[in-house]
């Protein structure tokens, strides 16, 4: 009786880590959309990350597509100059770790 009782507990585990990684985000993947709604990595100057926000130095603002990065699930984005702000929460550590990682 009780070895019905552990499957089930197994199993029950089992789902909730398929669910768990169902929700995760492939940060590479990402990583390499956000590169390019940059307009490329030869467009790219500079970037880091202050706290929730993704901030980004380009030679041509205008190669961006912001709307894109928006449906990234960007929360923000704020252009001054050359630069773009982008405000990605508790993702933005991880894209600019990925990011690091293909460059």
């Amino acid at each position: 009786m009780t070895w019905q009782y552990i499957i089930i507990i197994v199993v029950l585990i089992l789902i909730a880590f398929a669910i768990l990684k169902a929700r995760s985000k492939d940060f590479k993947l990402e990583a390499n959309k956000l590169i390019e709604y940059l307009g490329g990595s030869a467009n790219i100057i500079n970037y880091e990350v202050n706290t929730s926000r993704f901030v980004v130095t380009l030679h041509n603002i205008n190669l961006v597509d912001k709307e894109a990065i928006q449906k990234m699930g960007a929360r923000g984005i704020v252009e001054i100059d050359n630069q773009l702000k982008i405000i990605f929460g508790e993702e933005a550590k991880q894209l600019k770790k990925n990011i690091d990682d293909l460059k």
